[in-house]
């Protein structure tokens, strides 16, 4: 892999480069003036003045050097692999809806690489501020805590497209060069590992304006969304609980004003300005001259009830050739100078919501199930559900009828959903042609499997 994980002096080169380019930007963190052009990695953490804009290039919002989400792939990726979108080009992205993806694929590759490149970032951050003298040791189990966080949610995501993959904690490229994959169970236990000293290390508060570096909440969301996908039901109820109890978080009651700067409903959410652009879900999924080239499935439109405001207010249509088509609309604005701002949703209460009322339906809660249901309905404007009260079946369905209608196009939810129920291949099967189990999990790139032979291709490419 070493192809994927770069030396100190490309990570320096990069951090400074997002520290200048990042100034520009709305502020995230509050970062030194005149920052330098070149630094070497030990100038980099002499200080917390000089540290933090390591860390603010985390964050960063922008698909050359900075969060590995900025480019919306994986929105658009597993959003065809499920039965939220379909494509209208003919070019290599069309395989992820009709599950003949190659490992030449440039998706693929991205999505890999992209991950692997910001996860290396997160450990020389983990690497610059661990018992360094020149740091407080508040600052050192801030900066510790939130890069955890951000590395359990690429593992999270990577283990949920590719299945095991080789963990990587070190900044050493001869630990790096050649890994083997590890098993999915040793990724989550890492993921859990990192949540659990995150949460000793961060507090409710947010370490500066807005939301964007994780607090205690952000870990804690994320550890119950971990132990959903895991099956643990008692602590995935008891951490989404705890959020939601908190009282730092509330439901928006606008569905338009979810995505916006300062939504109360946010939990992690990324000031999204990549020069003239905003967040990359609206550039790839609003049209601008031409048909749209990601349309919403039938499938997922009939999915919404009459009167259902998300489908009003969270998808758009045009007219081509006489065609009525419909694309996603959750993110409006395609320039970054719009108003009002909108930015990047990583984490947000509505689908803590969800997490609790799955969680709590399979401990056989089921008032609690059904009432966070209703409160998620009720905000979209309908009624209450009636699913059967007494029936653990029916409300696990009305729950997931909800993560569909609610989640749709928001980080791979549905893909995974179907996968992790075990749903895929009844759901999938009988509404496209192609799906076959393997499809399950992405094709490891070629790329990386030629510059490392101990890396095994999944089964079926």
């Amino acid at each position: 892999m070493k192809n994927i994980f770069f030396d100190i002096r490309s990570l320096v080169i990069g951090l400074a480069f997002i520290t200048l380019s990042f100034a520009s930007c709305k502020k995230l963190i509050e970062i030194p003036a005149n920052p330098p052009s070149s630094i070497t990695q030990a100038q980099q953490f002499a200080d917390s003045s000089t540290a933090i804009s390591a860390v603010a290039g985390i964050y960063a919002y922008n698909s050359i050097n900075g969060f590995a989400y900025s480019d919306a792939r994986l929105t658009y990726c597993t959003g065809l692999s499920a039965d939220e979108l379909s494509y209208t080009q003919s070019d290599d992205v069309q395989q992820f809806y009709n599950y003949s993806i190659s490992p030449l694929n440039s998706g693929i590759i991205s999505l890999w690489s992209n991950h692997y490149q910001n996860i290396y970032r997160v450990n020389a951050v983990l690497n610059g501020v661990t018992n360094n003298s020149g740091l407080s040791s508040t600052f050192q189990k801030q900066v510790t805590g939130e890069m955890e966080v951000v590395r359990a949610l690429y593992y999270f995501n990577m283990v949920n497209l590719y299945g095991g993959v080789p963990l990587v904690t070190s900044t050493s490229y001869n630990v790096t060069d050649r890994l083997p994959r590890a098993d999915a169970g040793v990724i989550y236990k890492q993921v859990i590992a990192d949540l659990t000293d995150a949460r000793k290390k961060l507090i409710a508060a947010y370490p500066s304006a807005g939301r964007a570096r994780p607090n205690l909440y952000t870990a804690t969301a994320l550890m119950a969304k971990v132990n959903l996908y895991l099956g643990n039901w008692q602590s995935a109820y008891d951490e989404a609980d705890s959020v939601i109890q908190s009282g730092h978080y509330t439901l928006e009651p606008s569905l338009n004003s979810i995505f916006l700067d300062g939504s109360n409903e946010a939990i992690w959410q990324l000031p999204a300005d990549q020069g003239y652009n905003g967040v990359a879900d609206a550039q790839y999924f609003i049209p601008s001259f031409s048909a749209p080239s990601y349309l919403l499935t039938t499938h997922l439109l009939n999915a919404f009830e009459p009167g259902d405001q998300r489908r009003q207010n969270w998808t758009a249509s045009t007219i081509v050739n006489g065609k009525l088509l419909y694309y996603p609309y959750k993110y409006k604005n395609v320039m970054a100078s719009a108003t009002p701002t909108e930015d990047q949703m990583v984490f947000r209460l509505g689908e803590v919501y969800l997490i609790r009322a799955e969680a709590a339906a399979h401990l056989n809660k089921l008032d609690r199930a059904l009432a966070d249901v209703n409160t998620i309905r009720a905000r979209a404007g309908l009624t209450p559900s009636q699913a059967d009260p007494t029936s653990q079946t029916a409300i696990l369905n009305a729950v997931m009828h909800e993560r569909q209608v609610e989640l749709f196009c928001e980080w791979g939810n549905r893909w995974f959903d179907l996968k992790r129920t075990g749903n895929a291949a009844a759901v999938l099967g009988a509404e496209k042609n192609g799906y076959h189990a393997t499809a399950a999990l992405y094709a490891i790139p070629q790329s990386q499997i030629l510059v490392n032979n101990l890396l095994k291709q999944n089964p079926g490419y």
